[in-house]
């Protein structure tokens, strides 16, 4: 019973202390230590047995250790694209072509076309945001709003769906034997739902908060938009078109490794390309480094308190109790899947708790693996966008410099309700027909 209530107040305390905006470097080792605490677990690695260091450490070090290179490279890109013009040319284009009223429009297009060709969702941030940038600016729409515009193209209608390349829609594969195409005509229902719902309110959030007076807001680290001859808008599109084209080819191949040649190989064709337009590369660089320590730190620090919450005995407890839950095995996947990514900030921390849990029983029990498939993916990015989450708290504080006061409540409009509402969707539709 203590243990349980360390993980939930452990949970909520790290909620509030992120909406608040205090440093994660404090407070995610701080609630890990009350988790840690309530649990009986030992604090220093003086036995062989579990402690709170070192289950905190790891977790933190080997998002380290699976992740630098892709935020380093993810981060240059994004600052390679704004230093030369290249982000500006092509927003400048959008709007000059189909309207400042489509901006919104592009950014989630663009969001959406990366992650659906097996760009990370960190790296789709990183990539996109530049333009984000001026497409705002350009349109004159508040500022706060990027985030959920990011998130909204990257991690609800696309990361999710059938024939997505991401890892929530592949983790199923390996436990369901089913194929990243399972139960297409459902998930194709249900990403036009999410897909149209979603951008409908998006845009009715962005008119009242600008009828209320809300306009774009510079800041003093804004990248300086000097007047001077700026690239082609195509030289701004051929580098995404690269990091899309070598991660879809090379994904099968190199797995994650596809999305370092892929950025590398976008950041070289910015260089090439566009290096007479260049303002200040050394600068470019040094931002550019510094951004993806702070993104990845902070990601890293709050995937440590995930680290320590999975070897408590009340998480062990709520998960038993998740996935054995009474009633439709499919509604009983759903929550507990959902749940579980809750707990953990991670749509792929809750398919791989869950799924080797249930996925044998549900099978044995005659469950149709491509219907178990489809639920369990949409279903995991849901809550998985609670404040803590390592996207979330990259994508608000890290890349676009906001505050989750501002940002986070217009992002999880789009990335908790509308997911859930997808959920519902596709058991409705599995039930029935």
């Amino acid at each position: 019973m203590l243990s349980m209530i360390g993980l939930l107040g452990g949970l909520i305390l790290l909620i509030i202390l992120t909406l608040r905006g205090v440093n994660l470097f404090i407070a995610a080792p701080i609630c890990a230590l009350l988790v840690a605490l309530t649990s009986g677990m030992a604090i220093f690695p003086v036995t062989a047995d579990s402690n709170f260091i070192n289950a905190y450490m790891d977790g933190f070090a080997g998002f380290l250790s699976a992740w630098f290179f892709m935020f380093l490279l993810g981060s240059l890109f994004g600052k390679f694209m704004e230093d030369t013009g290249a982000a500006d040319s092509v927003a400048s284009y959008i709007v000059g072509k189909l309207g400042m009223k489509h901006a919104v429009l592009a950014v989630v297009i663009a969001c959406a076309v990366l992650t659906y060709g097996g760009v990370s969702v960190f790296i789709v941030a990183f990539s996109v945001y530049p333009m984000a940038l001026s497409l705002f600016k350009d349109a004159d729409l508040p500022r706060r709003f990027i985030p959920a515009t990011l998130a909204f193209g990257s991690v609800t209608f696309t990361m999710t769906s059938a024939g997505s390349p991401e890892i929530q829609n592949w983790i199923p594969v390996k436990h369901l034997g089913t194929s990243p195409y399972a139960a297409w005509e459902v998930s194709l229902v249900v990403a036009i739902f999410m897909a149209t719902v979603g951008y409908f309110w998006l845009n009715k959030m962005i008119k009242k908060a600008v009828a209320k007076g809300e306009r774009f807001a510079a800041r003093d680290d804004d990248p300086i938009i000097l007047e001077r001859e700026r690239p082609h808008p195509i030289t701004g599109v051929i580098p995404l078109l690269v990091v899309l084209l070598l991660s879809f080819m090379l994904h099968d191949v190199l797995q994650q490794t596809a999305l370092i040649v892929a950025l590398l190989g976008g950041v070289l064709s910015i260089v090439v390309i566009n290096y007479k337009y260049f303002h200040n590369m050394a600068n470019a660089i040094n931002m550019g480094t510094t951004g993806a320590l702070v993104a990845i730190g902070n990601t890293a620090a709050v995937v440590g308190f995930g680290a320590v919450a999975k070897v408590s005995p009340a998480f062990i407890a709520a998960v038993d109790a998740m996935t054995h839950m009474p009633g439709n095995e499919l509604v009983g996947a759903a929550v507990a899947v959902s749940v579980i990514a809750g707990l953990t900030g991670s749509a792929s921390g809750g398919q791989a708790i869950a799924l080797p849990l249930v996925a044998p029983g549900y099978l044995d029990m005659g469950v149709n693996p491509e219907q178990l498939h489809r639920v369990v993916a949409i279903s995991s990015g849901a809550l998985d966008s609670l404040p803590h989450n390592g996207y979330v708290v990259t994508t608000i504080r890290a890349i676009c410099k906001e505050t989750h006061q501002r940002a986070y409540w217009p992002l999880a409009a789009l990335t908790v309700v509308i997911p859930l509402v997808g959920v519902a969707l596709a058991l409705s539709l599995f039930i029935t027909f």
